[in-house]
């Protein structure tokens, strides 16, 4: 894996994780009853954004090991996930001779 891919993997990754963790602990301001004049009532009273970035930091990096690992190790490949067997068979390299 080059340094891009992991690069855009982490984003990928950071964003996606953002996003599920964004909702956790949100209250909004129908929930405390403090509706100010023309928003609605679940717009955030305290949306807590810096501690969810942090924290969608750290599962980012932990996912983002365990996906570099698998795919640097070569545990899981491509050809691993060919369903439809669309990929041409695997050609091994042919072997030397000694003579």
């Amino acid at each position: 894996m080059g340094i891009t891919s992991a690069i855009v993997l982490y984003a990928v990754l950071w964003f996606v994780t953002f996003l599920i963790v964004i909702p956790f602990r949100l209250k909004t301001q129908g929930d405390v009853g403090e509706i100010v004049y023309g928003t609605q009532a679940g717009a955030p009273h305290e949306h807590g954004l810096k501690k969810k970035a942090w924290i969608t930091t750290a599962i980012a990096a932990v996912l983002w090991t365990i996906i570099f690992y698998v795919v640097v190790s070569g545990s899981i490949t491509v050809r691993d996930i060919d369903m439809f067997n669309r990929m041409s068979p695997e050609v091994s390299e042919p072997r030397g001779t000694d003579g």
